[in-house]
């Protein structure tokens, strides 16, 4: 497949068929299973197609599909792992890849946005795509002064594509949600539709982008490409060398592990505070370890994609910080105090204070360490506790609302927590919170040990429009 699939009924049959299929399949693995085949041997068999099938058409489809494929592809470490195996590697392949858009499609797109002369901009264009993700590829190039560029390039129709992909995507939720236990498919898929306008939007994510490259130009420790140039639906930036997460969490060493666990977790605290924004697309596609040869030698977090943001111009709401703080001291009823302040609990509500602390494990525990261990088997634990019908944690799970104001804060959180399971990292997560996380410390610490920026720019600096 060459090309973005554009009429609506193609693409809405195709992703109707994905619970076709699956039924099918299960059907014929009864059929199996009845003739004398093992049932382990059987469902290993039904896992490994049903993977390739989904993951198949979402990421042939790219708009919407794909996206929800992305987003849903940091939570795999969730997986038992007997099931794991089938879907990693289909997962991982949204991350990065697409099939490409032919190139005349990228050319007429480059003279409708640049103009008819828009080879004179690049003294080299790379016509083969160097990645292609859910709205739009990136090629590479070298700027006419001499810069190598990323030329990102939105696919014609992407808008109604994404629209429609969503919408039948919510159709079927039911049939995804099993993929990951305890993760609600269908709030996450109306959440991405209503960010549809702006993913498009390449004018607001080189704001963005400007807006973190500028504030982290001088950092020893992240690294954001700056915006060279924006035209409606083409967007140039600096291009950035350095190893894909992906990468790391498949083959790198433990230190690079660790390193690139803590980087992504100082982005995540940090970036708010400094930049009155919160990168909200953390799938590891958008992020690279960059090894540093200079006289601090190191590894450094390159971050890409910021056509998804959270405005957050006070940095991450205080109640966070303050009631995690809560927590971590035995305070279960404060906790639940600010909790129903917030709006996660709703009046006529009535819940166990004790119940809300043990939901909330999966975060209260790596603040409450030095130095804790993401691994795939502690997230596999949380989801199955809070997936459990039997368990106080699943009816809990149940009762709570999530207000509007934090829903992409929660995803995020969520997400970057699954992509630190993948790495397995371990690293001083409570530092990075208790540095950058507003109410989290209980009195003003020092600044988390490491490589700092040499510009001396202060933190919570609000975001320029």
């Amino acid at each position: 497949m060459s090309d973005l699939p554009r009429k609506a009924v193609t693409r809405t049959a195709r992703l109707a068929a994905l619970p076709l299929g699956i039924a099918g399949r299960a059907t014929l693995g009864l059929g199996r299973r009845i003739g004398g085949r093992s049932a382990e041997v059987v469902t290993a068999e039904l896992q490994q197609a049903t993977a390739d099938q989904l993951f198949k058409v979402l990421g042939e489809l790219k708009g919407g599909a794909m996206k929800f494929g992305q987003v849903l592809s940091v939570f795999e470490a969730a997986l038992p792992e007997e099931v794991a195996g089938p879907y990693r590697a289909a997962l991982t392949k949204l991350q990065d890849a697409a099939p490409p858009m032919p190139a005349a499609k990228v050319h007429t797109a480059l003279a409708q946005r640049l103009g008819d002369n828009w080879r004179e901009l690049f003294r080299e264009f790379d016509d083969r795509p160097a990645a292609a993700a859910s709205i739009g590829q990136v090629h590479r190039a070298v700027w006419h002064d001499g810069r190598r560029v990323a030329v990102k390039v939105q696919y014609p129709g992407a808008g109604d594509a994404l629209l429609a992909d969503l919408t039948q995507l919510s159709r079927v939720a039911w049939l995804l949600g099993p993929l990951i236990p305890g993760l609600d498919i269908k709030p996450l898929i109306t959440e991405l539709r209503e960010r549809v306008s702006e993913e498009l939007d390449y004018e607001l994510e080189a704001q963005a982008q400007r807006r973190h490259a500028e504030e982290f130009a001088d950092d020893a420790d992240i690294l954001v490409p700056d915006v060279v140039a924006q035209a409606d639906q083409v967007l140039v930036t600096e291009w950035m060398d350095g190893t894909p997460l992906a990468e790391v969490i498949a083959n790198g060493t433990q230190e690079e592990r660790d390193r690139a666990g803590q980087l992504l977790a100082r982005f995540l605290f940090a970036g708010p505070s400094r930049t009155g924004l919160l990168h909200a697309d953390p799938h590891p596609g958008n992020f690279r370890l960059l090894k540093d040869d200079g006289p601090a030698s190191g590894w450094r977090l390159g971050v890409l994609d910021f056509g998804t943001v959270d405005r957050l111009p006070g940095g991450l709401p205080e109640p966070i910080g303050a009631s995690l703080r809560m927590a971590l001291d035995g305070d279960a009823a404060g906790v639940l105090t600010m909790l129903r302040e917030e709006g996660f609990v709703k009046p006529s509500i009535e819940l166990d204070p004790d119940a809300v602390l043990d939901y909330l494990l999966p975060i209260i525990e790596p603040a409450a360490v030095d130095s804790f261990h993401f691994t795939r088997a502690w997230m596999r634990a949380q989801a199955a506790r809070i997936a459990d019908p039997r368990s106080p944690a699943y009816n809990l799970g149940k009762q709570l609302n999530l207000p509007p104001a934090y829903l992409l804060i929660h995803r995020v959180t969520l997400s970057t927590i699954g992509v630190l399971c993948q790495l397995g990292a371990q690293a001083p997560f409570r530092a990075e919170m208790l540095a950058w996380l507003p109410r989290f410390a209980e009195q003003e610490p020092a600044k988390p040990a490491g490589r700092r920026p040499a510009s001396g720019k202060a933190a919570g600096r609000t975001r320029k429009s």
